[in-house]
């Protein structure tokens, strides 16, 4: 069974197909940070108390992102029973230093095999996403040019994942690790601090994916039906 949590003190339950128990809270939109506050993704306000995600299985899995001067720190995640924390600096998982704003911040569990932590960094918007296994050898898995839902233009089902590379979609199934793929048919060499000057929106289901893409300095739009396999 996957969970989607959120903010622990603030959560609304949501039923969504068959074998999944969801809980969500929607994303507000963004607000502005002061003067230049219009250029920004999302709202930089310091970051001062620790960001806490929890799944509903009955071992408790949990992932907490702390917060130290004003910056998000660090990523722990464990179950109860599990007889250890798991840590990692953000840092570890973007290469350098991100705002993050609690309200940007996403995360979904499958049971205690591992939670998809999603989020997106206010001062670009570039999208980050990792698979956090809860097991204490498996890999962490990484994904530095992540499209999350988080983003308004960026419509995807919640039963997925999605990211890129300079010349594909690439979408997993959170809970089979099935995966699929469309092509834009050429490396378009995308920037993922400036993702909506190569992709300005996509629309992403388990049966499709449609996408708003620029390619020789003309926007296409691009869909295709998918199988994940």
């Amino acid at each position: 069974m996957v969970i989607f949590a959120y903010q622990l003190n603030s959560m609304r339950s949501l039923f969504i197909p068959a074998f999944i128990a969801t809980t969500v809270i929607y994303l507000a939109s963004c607000k502005s940070g002061g003067s230049s506050g219009s250029n920004l993704f999302c709202d930089t306000t310091c970051m001062k108390d620790t960001v806490k995600f929890a799944g509903t299985h009955k071992l408790q899995p949990y992932v907490y992102i702390s917060a130290r001067d004003c910056m998000a720190d660090t990523v722990i995640w464990s179950y109860k029973g599990m007889g250890v924390n798991k840590k990692e600096a953000v840092s570890f998982f973007t290469g350098r230093a991100v705002q993050l704003n609690k309200d940007y911040i996403k995360c979904v569990f499958n049971d205690t095999a591992y939670a998809w932590l999603m989020f997106n960094d206010c001062a670009t918007g570039h999208g980050y996403l990792v698979k956090l296994p809860f097991n204490r050898t498996a890999n962490i898995g990484r994904k530095n040019k992540a499209i999350n839902s988080i983003d308004p233009k960026f419509s995807i089902a919640e039963t997925l994942v999605a990211y890129t590379d300079p010349g594909n979609i690439f979408v997993e199934d959170v809970i089979t690790g099935k995966t699929a793929q469309m092509t834009f048919g050429k490396d378009i060499g995308i920037d993922p601090d400036a993702i909506h000057e190569y992709i300005d929106s996509v629309n992403i289901t388990p049966e499709r994916v449609w996408v708003k893409v620029k390619i020789d300095n003309g926007w296409k739009e691009l869909e295709k039906k998918i199988t994940l396999k």
